[in-house]
């Protein structure tokens, strides 16, 4: 089926879902460790997931599109602005969530990824959608679509294998200690 949303829509749509939890992960507290972990692991996903397809799918058609310098170094700022999310996100991932360090990678990062979507919001968007037609920009999010339902399918297999050998692990610990 055929969607009636944009690339444009879409990508702002992913925006504000990583907002919301970039928020709730600057406000939480440093006793709720579970809790930033699993919005920490929430975000790293969302976050893999759109740098995927604009990397893929949007960048691609933005770059052939645009004729101006400016609009071609507004393609290169946001690749280098991926990298250095994909630069902080281990960093924060390795850090202890109990910690005051911990808070200040999280603001940090928050503070890159909200510089990265104003920037596309503001700037790449609007020139975009001047550059490519209406229903380019339909088919864009539907191959975008596509691929993140290809990405979501893959996140699901590697937790299911995860879970496996989690069991198996288990099975052994369990099979040692009867001995």
């Amino acid at each position: 089926m055929p969607t009636q949303q944009d690339a444009i829509s879409m990508l702002k749509a992913d925006h504000e879902k990583v907002r919301g939890l970039l928020a709730q992960l600057e406000s939480s507290s440093e006793r709720s460790t579970s809790r930033r972990e699993a919005l920490l692991q929430e975000i790293a996903h969302a976050v893999e997931i759109h740098t995927t397809i604009e990397e893929e799918i949007f960048y691609p058609a933005y770059r052939d599109a645009v004729k101006k310098k400016d609009d071609k170094k507004l393609y290169q700022e946001a690749l280098e602005e991926h990298h250095v999310v994909e630069l902080v996100m281990p960093e924060i991932e390795e850090t202890d969530p109990s910690t005051e360090v911990f808070a200040a990678k999280a603001k940090v990062l928050k503070d890159v990824i909200e510089h990265h979507a104003d920037e596309e919001e503001k700037e790449m968007f609007p020139r975009a959608k001047k550059v490519l037609e209406k229903e380019e920009l339909r088919e864009l999010a539907e191959r975008m679509e596509a691929r993140k339902a290809e990405l979501e399918g893959m996140r699901s297999d590697e937790s299911e294998e995860e879970d496996e050998e989690e069991d198996e692990d288990m099975d052994e610990s369990e099979d040692e200690e009867e001995e």
